[in-house]
């Protein structure tokens, strides 16, 4: 049984973990902060959600942590049995549900840290919260997307928690993301080309590819890559 108590401590602990703060974050998270505060949308996608307000509202997190080598972020490899986005490396995250709260405020927040901990097993509890990118849109399903980031500030153990929706798990040092050697050009079968990197045994593109381009660009941490070197999403093959 829940008493009163319990309740009001929930929501304050639920409150915290919901604000957005830049206080204590690492030196280096500073440009990110920055990108924060300036990015505009069509900055991050030309893909930007209905003005007639259609589309189902989703949360990822962008969470940065701090590993063995240096920055990391924190990506999981979908379920190839998923209808949506199958076999693809992603950040965690979904749509909201009702009881995230307000899309225009606090929802996608708590959408962020409620899919991660169901995806990843993370515990949001060591999580801080420190800014909200432009909504963006990925017009194959239909989702208008929250970029919510996170410094992993306490780390806790994370894995594959339901198989039928995460294939692994997995951190990538931002250095190998911006290093040219994993870095090229991702052609899909409809002819769409977008940015795409090759790490952890992985072909991260598409939106998740997207963000993470731009937050380095931005950011001021890309490094000069020959945007000549294709990949086919069949890469494996």
């Amino acid at each position: 049984m829940t008493h009163a108590s319990d309740t009001d401590h929930m929501s304050d602990t639920d409150s915290r973990r919901l604000r957005l703060s830049t206080e204590g974050l690492p030196g280096w998270l500073d440009p990110v902060v920055g990108v924060v505060r300036t990015v505009e949308p069509l900055q991050l996608s030309r893909f930007l959600p209905p003005e007639d307000g259609a589309g189902r509202q989703s949360a990822v997190l962008i969470l940065f942590g701090e590993g063995d080598r240096g920055p990391e972020l924190l990506l999981m490899e979908r379920a190839s049995s998923l209808r949506s986005h199958a076999g693809q490396p992603s950040f965690p995250g979904g749509a909201l549900d009702p009881e995230d709260g307000d899309p225009k405020a606090e929802g996608p927040l708590r959408a962020a840290l409620r899919e991660a901990e169901e995806e990843t097993g993370l515990d949001p509890a060591g999580v801080q919260l420190f800014g909200v990118l432009p909504k963006l849109y990925i017009p194959v399903s239909g989702f208008v997307v929250t970029p919510v980031l996170g410094w992993w500030r306490e780390r806790s153990p994370v894995g594959v928690v339901d198989p039928n929706e995460t294939a692994r798990v997995f951190t990538v040092p931002v250095a190998d993301l911006t290093d040219p050697a994993n870095r090229a050009t991702a052609l899909h079968p409809s002819g769409h080309r977008g940015p795409a990197f090759l790490v952890e045994s992985a072909l991260v593109w598409g939106f998740t590819a997207g963000v993470i381009d731009r937050l380095l660009h931005y950011a001021g941490w890309e490094r000069p890559w020959d945007r000549d070197k294709q990949v086919p999403l069949d890469w494996r093959s």
